[in-house]
């Protein structure tokens, strides 16, 4: 009988610290503590180009679609479509956090083109028209 229960504790123990284990690893769960800490976090499985992915950045919400097509000699996902989930909640990014955020796009997707949904595409296209101009 004592065998029994030491073998039904242990199952319950391992089940425990496996069900601990999958909480602590899960994905969505750090996209979703990173978001309402305003934090930094890439949620992504670059195994499935057909999924999109997400970024959290200072409490705002993007997402990234992939279109993959040839680059050199294989298929890379070659062109990203980014849009807030939220247009609202943009309030307060400027232009230097777009580009850090196209930056950490291309640092997993190197061929990428990275392209904005409005209204951060014209903030995007207005800036780097300024700049055009300012090193003419």
């Amino acid at each position: 009988m004592s065998l029994l229960l030491y073998a039904f504790l242990a199952a319950a123990l391992f089940i425990l610290a496996y069900s601990v284990y999958r909480y602590a690893t899960n994905s969505t769960r750090k996209l979703e503590v990173a978001h309402k800490r305003q934090e930094f976090y890439f949620y992504d499985d670059p195994d499935d180009v057909r999924k999109n992915f997400l970024i959290t950045y200072r409490g705002v919400m993007f997402e990234g679609e992939k279109y993959v097509s040839v680059a050199e000699s294989s298929f890379e996902v070659v062109r990203v479509v980014m849009d807030p989930k939220r247009t609202e909640r943009i309030e307060g990014l400027g232009y230097e956090d777009f580009l850090y955020l196209e930056s950490e796009v291309k640092q997993r997707y190197s061929y990428a083109q990275v392209e904005w949904r409005s209204p951060i595409k014209q903030l995007m296209q207005r800036k780097k028209t300024r700049e055009a101009k300012g090193s003419v």
